[in-house]
């Protein structure tokens, strides 16, 4: 019947931009930061939106924020609009050779990727009209993000390929058990797994519902961290809880190589223990992109080509060389 459902004629995109920004930030304060106004302002915002639908968009507290279901289908239906918008910006754009528009990442923390970041530089220098935005999340979150269109790209960690998305790998984010200099098995190089699964426990806690990334598959592997006694989404303060004493951890050793070389923190992982887990590209071919989108993951794409073929290249001067210092002297 006509008369149960909402009437829309309140109804106005600077309402739907803030629930938008409300949903990706996870809070009306960040919200109201980001957006430049007041905090009373966001909140008056989202109680009109939701007398206008007719009902509750968000349960939140001072301990959870989620989206009741009527919530998770308007922001699915304000992702479609923002990104419909934001291609009727690249068309009018496309007679003047000046691309514009969005670039979503999403990546868990602290991935270190040499492609990436030369793709960040050809970008901005092809394209100055173009904007980035990267948000860290866990693995969980980033697949549900880009399998339900609402993030073109991320970057995670996976155990294997998913079907339904193009899946491309990158590389081995391989993993240390770290202590700080004050632990007790700092500077011992042969302790079993075994040791370890009772010692307290200092997690990387990124993403909603204090999700552990990276990675939960790979601590609960090893058998560690039934003990937590400290968390932060903050590489830097899990390092500096480690370094105190305070515990053992699981980080990316390319992020720590710092604090390893000058011993502030002691790897405590074997070689036969294989910590590691595979970062891959995830996109949805589902997934209509905007020409920004595009022109990033062209961009990308041959970045990952070029460092393919440079260890080829290397690998084929340094056979020709072989076989020209073997050839007979005349």
């Amino acid at each position: 019947m006509s008369g149960t459902k909402p009437k829309l004629h309140h109804l106005n995109w600077n309402l739907l931009h803030t629930f938008l920004v409300i949903v990706e930030e996870r809070s009306i304060t960040r919200a109201a930061d980001r957006l430049l106004v007041r905090q009373p302002t966001v909140s008056a915002a989202l109680q009109r939106l939701e007398e206008t639908l007719g009902g509750q968009l968000i349960q939140r507290d001072s301990r959870r924020f989620v989206l009741t279901k009527r919530g998770e289908l308007l922001y699915k239906e304000c992702v479609d609009i923002y990104r419909s918008v934001a291609r009727i910006g690249d068309r009018l754009s496309e007679d003047h050779d000046d691309l514009t528009g969005l670039v979503r990442l999403l990546v868990v923390t602290h991935v270190v990727l040499p492609p990436l970041d030369r793709t960040l530089t050809l970008l901005n220098r092809k394209h100055p009209g173009v904007s980035v935005r990267i948000d860290v999340a866990n693995s969980q979150d980033i697949v549900r993000a880009v399998s339900q269109k609402l993030s073109p790209f991320g970057f995670c960690l996976l155990a294997k390929p998913l079907a339904g998305l193009d899946c491309r790998p990158l590389l081995r984010e391989e993993f240390g058990i770290l202590c700080g200099r004050g632990h007790s098995l700092f500077g011992l190089s042969d302790v079993p797994l075994a040791e370890l699964r009772d010692e307290p426990f200092v997690a990387l806690a990124c993403g909603q519902d204090g999700a552990l990334e990276p990675m939960v598959s790979v601590r609960e592997g090893a058998g560690l961290g039934s003990r937590v006694v400290g968390s932060s989404p903050n590489l830097e303060e899990v390092t500096r809880m480690i370094a105190a004493g305070l515990g053992i951890g699981i980080l990316p050793l390319a992020s720590v190589a710092e604090a390893l070389e000058s011993r502030s923190l002691w790897n405590l992982a074997r070689p036969e223990d294989l910590l590691g887990a595979d970062l891959y590209f995830i996109s949805n071919p589902a997934m209509q992109l905007s020409a920004a989108e595009e022109a990033f993951l062209r961009l990308f794409e041959q970045r990952l080509s070029a460092t393919e073929e440079e260890p080829a290249a290397e690998a084929a001067e340094g056979l020709l060389g072989a076989r020209l210092d073997n050839q007979p002297s005349s």
